[in-house]
């Protein structure tokens, strides 16, 4: 490259010049600068709103901004889709701000999936209205679980713009929409912002929320407008649609400035003399990665964002970068810090003032700032492992540059040891050149849609049209049938003493929320979902807090409460489950020969039966034992079953086929992310050379949610896909026998034995080639 750019000038300097850092890097490319192209203000606007956004540093809108808010102002549901940093946040106040400054009446709802991201919105807006006269009775209000109750009482009387999240909407609105019959009379236009987000269980629920939510405001007198943004979202106007049940327009054509991107993938090396579980070879670790990244970005004064998968990855990376710090730049240690979901409402703000007026240079982050929170003037993003889709790695990218005029960038992806990752490093066509996948919801799924049928018929009367438009006569009979449900004149009603809104998490947790509290001082730490409590907050599991350890001694599910002690250990934890799954119906069947694949309905046991704990360097310390109860899910799998003559004929030999079956299960879970919009923490597996239901060699992956959420569903359609991009990331893994990176599991309830490297690869090749077959 004659002419360096930005990002591999910083990349250098954290590389130093030598080979086993050079070799690290799999692939650099560089993404183009990208010219503005603007239009005038909407002749529609009142003058005193132009002056405002003028006054504010914007002279003119850029072309999308006008076509998307020019499409809202007319009552046309649109779904606009720009890039990361488009000023999406302009197009949707146009035309809410106008029409609250000529309606003293209107109002307006918008709906962020994250608190951090609508509080940031708010924060513009009142900032944009701060001091300017006639705009002081438009009164945005933030109404989420962060508000004090006189607060929202206040917000419910007079605000004219509420900001909240699905969760609130669903919980604190919707339920007592009665409270709120004025301001739903009058809702003008809804914002659905980072539309991309509702996928999976959370978008089922959203997508049902919503609806519920435009029943009771039309019921009311009213007659919203919905607009949905995302800067990664494939189809859409379908994917809106899908989310509201009405048709949308989109607005997809960028018109904003980008200044030059680096992305660089890079995989960790193996680790001299450094082995794991059963042997294997140990990278180092994506986070230790990232930390270091992050530490040489902060010297080189680079802003940067350091994404991590995980709360406890995220306090471990920041920790380990500002020990880094306190050796070589001791005066920038405290300019590096942790941000993530679960910290108290007062630590999140505190952190995100100082993300903005720049006291923090870096910062170590879930996905709770992946979305569009303003932040200016970053340099670089640290993906500490494939964050699940490639929507997400975009949406995590393009927080870098992040300012309205252009700024070069640096984009790193270190991999993981995980199949999908290293798939992708050496594969980068796969992630770069691939669309935006189509965000997966199942909202017919009776698991979810019945407890909504039992919430709608609890806000106002359930209509047959409604039924049939939600595709629910069978889950409304089932309702009726168990007492929950109740016909009358004028619809159906639900009965007598049942109260559905709190039996809904939205998020898809599990039977509600375990609180973390520190025994030494009663300090509530945070809270898990109690369906994963018992795999993260078990006894004897680290738990991470604003980069304090602390080790849990006891976990009461009854009580809802995990309590534990500070602690210091040089090791890590991770659960291990075993599994039991009893096939209940064939959804779909396809028949190749000697190789059965099919989408089922199962049943799947599974029991936390104890944990790992592992050094820091990777190396397994001990594991210890637990007896956990068991749960049962109710799910949909994707399987597959071979003959133990297919599998012999390619020589994988009686004796081979639990580890080479076990192997390729690993490799296939950690490769489904490439083709449903999943993590591979959504999905389980099960393999065994002797299933009861089938008699044969059999494989399972299913989803890890009630009812499923439709990834088994995407994994049977896109098989062929799925699979060849499973057998090449086994065969190009550089480990002889096996490892992290391609057949290891860090959740395996067999402690990842037996695994059959080899065995695993023809397995995978005999699928394909017996797949293609299939007419």
């Amino acid at each position: 490259m004659q002419n360096p750019t930005f990002g591999s000038e910083l990349l250098g300097h954290s590389m130093a010049g030598t080979d086993a850092e050079a070799s690290c890097l799999t692939h650099m490319s560089v993404i183009d600068s990208r010219a503005a192209s603007f239009a005038e203000w909407p002749d529609w606007m009142t003058p005193e709103l132009v002056t405002a956004f003028v006054d504010s540093g914007i002279d003119r809108p850029w072309t999308h901004q006008a076509r998307a808010a020019e499409l809202a102002y007319a009552n046309k549901h649109v779904a606009l889709c720009t890039g990361t940093a488009s000023g999406k946040s302009l197009a949707y106040q146009i035309p809410i701000l106008t029409t609250l400054l000529k309606d003293p009446n209107s109002t307006a709802l918008y709906l962020s999936p994250t608190k951090a991201l609508g509080a940031d919105q708010i924060r513009s807006v009142t900032s944009l209205l701060a001091g300017r006269r006639g705009f002081t009775h438009l009164q945005p209000c933030a109404y989420d679980g962060d508000t004090d109750v006189e607060i929202r009482q206040w917000a419910r009387a007079h605000s004219r713009w509420i900001f909240t999240n699905p969760d609130m909407l669903h919980i604190g609105i919707l339920s007592g929409h009665a409270r709120w019959r004025h301001f739903f009379r009058h809702l003008s236009y809804i914002v659905v912002d980072e539309a991309h987000h509702y996928r999976g269980v959370f978008g089922s629920h959203t997508a049902l929320v919503l609806q519920r939510m435009l029943r009771i405001a039309r019921a009311a007198g009213g007659d919203p407008t919905v607009i949905g943004t995302s800067a990664t979202m494939a189809e859409p106007a379908e994917a809106l649609t899908r989310l509201i049940g009405e048709p949308a327009v989109a607005v997809t054509e960028d018109a904003s400035p980008r200044g030059e991107r680096t992305v660089a993938l890079w995989e960790p090396d193996f680790l001299p003399a450094v082995t794991g579980e059963n042997g294997a070879p140990v990278r180092r670790s994506a986070g230790a990665e990232s930390a270091r990244l992050l530490a040489d970005f902060v010297v080189e004064g680079a802003r940067t964002l350091c994404f991590q998968r995980s709360r406890r990855g995220v306090e471990l990376t920041a920790r380990q970068a500002r020990h880094l710090l306190s050796q070589s730049a001791p005066e920038l240690v405290d300019r590096v810090a942790a941000y993530r979901a679960g910290y108290l409402a007062d630590d999140r703000r505190r952190l995100e003032r100082a993300i903005s007026d720049g006291d923090l240079i870096g910062v170590a982050t879930t996905n709770a700032l992946e979305l569009g929170v303003d932040i200016s003037g970053l340099d670089a993003v640290i993906v500490g492992g494939y964050p699940g889709t490639v929507a997400s790695f975009w949406q995590q990218a393009g927080r870098a540059g992040r300012q309205r005029t252009s700024g070069d960038s640096l984009v790193v992806l270190v991999a993981r040891d995980d199949p999908l990752d290293t798939y992708l490093v050496h594969h980068p066509e796969a992630l770069l050149g691939r669309p935006i996948e189509a965000t997966v919801t199942d909202p017919t799924n009776p698991y979810i849609l019945g407890p909504h049928l039992l919430c709608a018929a609890s806000e106002l009367p359930l209509r047959d049209s409604e039924i049939e438009a939600w595709q629910a006569a069978e889950t409304v009979a089932q309702l009726a049938a168990d007492g929950l449900l109740k016909r009358r004149k004028a619809g159906w009603y639900v009965a007598a003493g049942v109260e559905p809104h709190a039996d809904i998490d939205i998020r898809g947790g599990i039977g509600g929320q375990v609180l973390i509290v520190d025994t030494t001082t009663s300090q509530l730490l945070g809270t898990v979902d109690s369906g994963r409590a018992m795999s993260t907050v078990h006894p004897g599991a680290l738990h991470i807090h604003q980069g304090e350890s602390y080790v849990v001694d006891e976990l009461d599910l009854t009580d809802g409460l995990a309590l534990a002690h500070p602690e210091e250990p040089d090791w890590t934890t991770s659960a291990r489950e075993t599994t039991d799954i009893t096939i209940t119906d064939v959804v779909e069947r396809r028949v190749c020969g000697e190789l059965t694949v099919a989408l089922v309905d199962v049943d799947v046991t599974h029991q936390v039966i104890g944990y790992l704990r592992t050094l820091l360097s990777g190396e397994v310390l001990d594991a210890v034992e637990l007896d956990m109860p068991a749960q049962t899910l109710n799910t949909r799998a994707v399987m597959y079953t071979l003959t133990p003559e297919a599998l012999e004929e390619v020589g994988v030999t009686v004796g081979r086929f639990p580890g080479a079956l076990h192997a390729a299960e690993h490799a296939a879970i950690g490769l489904l992310p490439l083709v449903a919009s999943c993590d591979r923490w959504d999905i389980g597996g099960l393999s065994t050379n002797l299933h009861p239901d089938t008699g044969l060699p059999t494989v399972f992956v299913y989803d890890g949610y009630m009812g499923g959420a439709g990834f088994a569903d995407r994994g049977f359609a896109a098989f062929d896909t799925w699979i060849a991009a499973t057998r090449d990331a086994v065969s190009s893994c550089r480990c002889e026998t096996g490892c992290p990176s391609c057949v290891q599991s860090p959740k395996c309830g067999n402690g990842n034995d037996p695994l059959d490297k080899e065995g695993a690869i023809k397995v995978l090749t005999t699928l394909c080639r017996r797949y293609s077959s299939y007419d």
